[in-house]
């Protein structure tokens, strides 16, 4: 089996690297190679976003797949389904309008409303001491219409930043709470035990990416405010910087096929879903995630130490 990648998308204007491509020869349902692995891995490194087609796998097939390239993240917290609602195994990510018994979510339902904040720009976990690393979704039931994912490159952004604002953010850092964001959609129905389990973090808002060597932007709905910085200053400079980087040049949109696995680097990337009819629609998407190994602040601080 030889593995191969392809950009999906050409550059922009000749400008703005491309940052998406699809992998061919990939069977994930079979073990992988230590050189198959490093081959994704420097995909993901010259890309940020990789998508493979026409990978029907089951739960335990993703989680194998998943553990080639780092530990499973521990999604304690990351949602406020109660133990008796959860559908899938540990160590699955449940992205779909679905309940436990298979059916759409009521409108009213509080998971659906939680799950309304993955329409916002974001970056998977960056609300956790140790975000996440990579992200793996898996479509076994898709949307006709909508429900597209588009993701944002962090990386492209930041080389596009006049170099004043480069110089203005350098050294910056935010903070980050999956209740800042879900407060951006008015939801507060949290179990409450969340608060306990996720504190407020702190996360560099430019980072330099391990296996590139760029710098990149960290930003997410889930940035707060910069650290000393007054509220709402911080809170302008965010936005102005998400807007920025979500320009239509910097962002590829995913048109979702059963069968597809979508992987991205959550370090370099931002991402959000598009909204559908989901009333009409079951949407049935799994995901695994890798654990990063270090808080961002922390990774910086000894990338300089060692400089």
């Amino acid at each position: 089996m030889k593995i191969s990648i392809q950009p999906i998308r050409p550059d922009f204007a000749g400008e703005v690297p491309d940052f998406a491509g699809e992998v061919h020869g990939a069977d994930l349902r079979m073990p992988l190679s230590k050189e198959h692995v490093a081959t994704i891995e420097q995909g993901m490194d010259r890309y940020a976003v990789l998508v493979f087609r026409d990978q029907h796998l089951s739960d335990d097939e993703q989680i194998a797949f998943t553990q080639n390239l780092g530990p499973l993240e521990n999604a304690q917290g990351g949602n406020i389904t109660k133990n008796d609602e959860y559908r899938l195994k540990q160590g699955m990510i449940d992205v779909s309008n679905l309940d436990q018994n298979g059916n759409p979510f009521d409108r009213s339902d509080r998971r659906r409303m939680f799950n309304l904040g993955n329409r916002l720009w974001h970056s998977d976990s960056s609300y956790r001491a140790i975000p996440a690393k990579y992200s793996l979704l898996s479509a076994r039931t898709v949307a006709t219409r909508g429900g597209n994912t588009e993701f944002a490159d962090m990386r492209a952004a930041y080389d596009a930043l006049p170099d004043e604002m480069q110089r203005r953010i350098e050294g910056l850092i935010a903070e980050h709470s999956i209740f800042h964001s879900r407060s951006r959609i008015g939801f507060t129905d949290f179990n409450p035990d969340v608060a306990q389990a996720l504190p407020p973090v702190q996360q560099v808002m430019v980072r330099t990416h391990p296996g590139s060597g760029r710098k990149t932007l960290y930003l997410a709905s889930h940035a707060s405010h910069v650290i000393g910085w007054p509220i709402e200053t911080g809170r302008k400079l965010i936005e102005d910087l998400l807007d920025f980087a979500t320009q239509p040049q910097f962002v590829y949109q995913h048109r979702w096929q059963v069968g597809d696995l979508v992987m991205w680097d959550n370090r370099c990337t931002m991402h959000r879903g598009r909204p559908y009819d989901e009333a009409k629609y079951r949407r049935d998407m799994h995901r695994t995630t890798v654990s990063d190994e270090v808080n961002t602040v922390e990774r910086e601080r000894g990338a300089q130490s060692a400089a």
